[in-house]
């Protein structure tokens, strides 16, 4: 059992109440836990000396501990720039749930709420400030704020002030000026994804060049991540949500239509499915937000517009439709599944013409020739991390850095291993096909010929007359789909024209076509793997409860989904569904007791305890 919370100050609801207590009882008797998590407690212990830092965390990891708690044991107000409201609302919803006194300020405010705000904050009343780039340096707000006693200034989500980043934002720049408003206020940045360069870059544009920087480890046990070439992606998706069924999921796809389309084909079978993009009005966005953060099963489709900011720590599983651009903005986005720690799933679909789109569009681009190389270096990691035939949660790790010293044991490619085969003559064949057609169709016409297929395109190209018809009629269409797709993923093909039609990379492809380099191929076995993923599965949450726990288990969910209502608030913010299977498993039996759990602090403690107990008493029929 955790040891009793300690004695704190008596809570008067005045700013520096925590001030001369120590960061590790606050922890404890405010949010519940009994000790510091991975880097967490050097990160602390750094701001509570009054240095600066920078701290890279994966998402579920624990960042927000790192400037909460020493902003609320060091005197002054705790500052927190962040750039998503409703990420700042889920923050101030969650702190105040703990009995600290968090506001946010940000352009949906009401008049009166936003009058409220600006009188605690001049009464010190406000323990931690949440507050946008873009709000923070406009003149009334920065002169309003330069009057009070700052213990911590935080940037969340620091990887929005690199240049080199996926997620970058220009108004983050203006940042680097804080020090000359806030003398000698530490500053803590964080991040759940940046790697080297990104890394050296928000320390440049901060002007922090003595932080100490803390890298913790990017591995999420948690999360099965799963990559599989594109069959029947209706099918494939439908397939991964089916496991789902009543709970969280999110969609990936790559363009706001295909959002809308995707939403409403779920819709059609049956699915409480949202599109979400950047096209909706103010009021839509909103909306969907609500039903998101309201605890729901639901399933949102969005773009990458539903990203930073997304709280909800129960998403089951996170589906990409289209591929990412970089393993950073693949990492962040995969990032939002399993937050509380419990096992979740991530499946990236896949195929050849993503890859050679891509490759296309970013030679096309406008942008300078250095940019334009450090992205075709990230867009080549993405592209080989959806074939590698290795452990892939190693293959992403590496991405940033990290060595995993073994195979994980939980991806797809650990569970069920990669069968490989001697595919140098189908790689010759293919690549001989599209030079005797003349560089210039897509895969589709490709195979085609390949087995002998008499489409209109062939007949009037007369492609039925060329000496590659039919060389490869013993095998399928999926088995030269992925050949094709393996051949753009090794470079060997690259889609050029305003149809995307194939052509040869000369450099790669020449060897192939000569037999001067042996081709080793991944054997797809997509429905295989589809059918093994299929099993029967409990929902996670239940997973590891007895059978006479399960039904405590969902009369604690329905009574805080009734708290939730009550307030407006999340049901997350009041108790994660881990907290509440701790409680089904231990059972407590007193105020004590309850507040031994983790998660359990002792605003809530105070708050629910009683309805909490009352509830357990209700489930055991006494």
């Amino acid at each position: 059992m955790t040891p009793p919370a300690p004695a704190l100050p008596r809570d008067t609801g005045g700013r520096d109440r925590f001030v001369g207590t120590s960061p590790k009882d606050v922890l404890h008797a405010v949010f519940g836990f009994p000790d510091f998590r991975s880097l967490q407690g050097q990160a602390v212990e750094c701001v509570m000396e009054g240095r600066d830092a920078l701290v890279l965390m994966p998402t579920g990891g624990g960042k927000s501990v790192c400037y909460q708690v020493p902003s609320l044991c060091r005197p002054g107000m705790g500052l927190v720039i962040s750039p998503l409201i409703a990420l700042m609302d889920d923050q101030v919803a969650g702190l105040r749930q703990l009995g600290i006194n968090a506001a946010a300020l940000h352009s949906e405010l009401e008049g009166d709420e936003a009058a409220k705000i600006r009188s605690d904050l001049a009464a010190g009343r406000v323990d931690l400030l949440y507050v946008s780039p873009e709000r923070l340096l406009s003149p009334g707000t920065l002169e309003r704020l330069t009057r009070q006693p700052i213990s911590v200034i935080a940037i969340d989500e620091a990887h929005c002030i690199s240049a080199w980043g996926h997620e970058f934002r220009p108004e983050y720049r203006a940042l680097a000026s804080l020090p000359k408003h806030f003398p000698n206020v530490p500053r803590i940045a964080l991040t759940a994804t940046a790697d080297e360069r990104t890394r050296e870059d928000i320390l440049t544009a901060l002007d922090m060049p003595h932080a100490e920087v803390l890298v913790s480890s990017f591995h999420r046990s948690n999360l099965n991540i799963a990559a599989l070439p594109k069959a029947s992606e209706m099918r494939q998706l439908t397939a991964v949500l089916e496991r789902h069924r009543d709970e969280a999921c999110i969609v990936y796809c790559g363009s706001r239509a295909r959002t809308e389309r995707i939403a409403s084909a779920l819709r059609d079978k049956g699915w409480t499915a949202l599109a979400f993009h950047a096209g909706l009005s103010p009021i839509e966005k909103r909306a969907a937000l609500l039903r998101f953060r309201s605890g729901e099963p639901i399933v949102i489709v969005a773009t990458v517009a539903f990203g930073m900011g997304i709280d909800r720590p129960d998403v089951r599983a996170v589906i990409h439709l289209d591929m990412p651009g970089s393993p950073e903005a693949y990492y962040q986005q995969i990032g939002r599944a399993g937050r509380d720690g419990l096992p979740s799933e991530t499946v990236l679909l896949y195929g050849g013409e993503d890859m050679a789109r891509a490759r296309y569009w970013l030679d096309q681009s406008i942008a300078p020739d250095s940019e334009k190389r450090i992205m075709r270096s990230r867009l080549e990691a993405m592209i080989a991390l959806t074939e590698t035939t290795g452990c892939r949660t190693r293959a992403l790790l590496h991405c940033f850095g990290e060595t995993l010293e073994g195979p994980c044991g939980h991806c797809d490619n650990c569970r069920y291993p990669v069968v490989t085969f001697d595919g140098t003559d189908a790689a010759r064949k293919f690549l001989s096909t599209v030079y005797r057609t003349g560089q210039r169709f897509g895969a589709l016409h490709i195979i085609a010929v390949l087995r002998g297929k008499l489409t209109d395109a062939v007949e009037r190209n007369h492609h039925d007359t060329l000496s590659v018809w039919g060389i490869g009629k013993d095998k399928s269409e999926p088995f030269w789909r992925g050949v094709g797709r393996q051949l753009i993923a090794r470079g060997a093909l690259r889609s050029e024209g305003q149809y995307s039609g194939l052509a040869l990379n000369q450099e790669v492809a020449r060897p192939i076509l000569r037999g001067e380099e042996p081709v080793s191929l991944r054997a797809d076995a997509t429905q295989e793997l589809e059918k093994a993923a299929s099993r029967s599965r409990t929902p996670e949450t239940l997973a590891e409860l007895p059978e006479e726990k399960q039904a405590v288990f969902a009369a604690l969910r329905s009574w805080r989904l009734d708290e939730a209502r009550e307030q407006e608030i999340p049901p997350y913010v009041i108790f994660h569904d881990s907290a509440l299977r701790d409680i089904a498993l231990g059972m407590p039996t007193s105020l004590a007791e309850l507040g031994e759990v983790k998660g359990v602090g002792r605003s809530k403690l105070e708050r629910y305890g009683e309805a909490v107990l009352a509830v357990l008493k209700t489930a055991q029929g006494v």
